[in-house]
């Protein structure tokens, strides 16, 4: 397993639709082991491949709270089959928007199917940070951030200070 450098916006890699899985594969489930490593070496609670370069349809999730055992859930070919008529306002950030955060208005519940490590169809009801975690990760397959779902002047203020924050970390010493 290897940690893997997280793409930071903007970047016109996060804003790409990624290709479906045909199988999960050993190197597929490589992959997401990876991604599992990477997310929780940078303190995440998701991870989707775009995010760490790959164009594939693959996300990892794990919301368990630091005093509970790790539940990461590893996703190929994640979709929403089923979301509920309710909206819940949260707070989102991003491992590739580092530091900066906001509330944006998402379906509370959603029934996610997907194909799991074992290459076997799952599907999963998933409520509260759970199902905010997992549309949040199925945005980035389709090249959706979550400021994609905030006002264009919060999402300018955001993406202006990443570019000049990139500027910063860039420039030669």
């Amino acid at each position: 397993m290897a940690i893997m450098p997280i793409i930071v916006a903007p970047d016109p890699r996060l804003k790409v639709s990624c290709k479906a899985v045909p199988k999960v594969t050993n190197a597929v489930a490589a992959l997401m082991d990876d991604m599992l490593q990477t997310m929780y070496a940078a303190n995440g609670i998701g991870l989707a491949a775009p995010q760490v370069g790959d164009k594939r349809r693959v996300v990892v999730v794990d919301v368990s709270r630091s005093d509970e055992p790790p539940a990461p859930i590893c996703m190929a070919n994640p979709e929403i089959i089923w979301e509920s008529d309710d909206a819940t306002l949260h707070e989102e950030g991003c491992l590739s928007l580092p530091e900066h955060y906001s509330d944006v208005l998402r379906p509370s519940v959603v029934t996610v199917r997907y194909v799991d490590r074992e290459n076997e169809i799952r599907e999963l009801t998933a409520e509260g940070i759970l199902s905010v975690c997992i549309q949040h990760e199925i945005d980035h397959l389709d090249g959706v951030l979550f400021v994609d779902h905030i006002s264009s002047l919060k999402r300018n203020m955001i993406l202006r200070k990443l570019v000049k924050s990139k500027k910063m970390t860039e420039a030669p010493a």
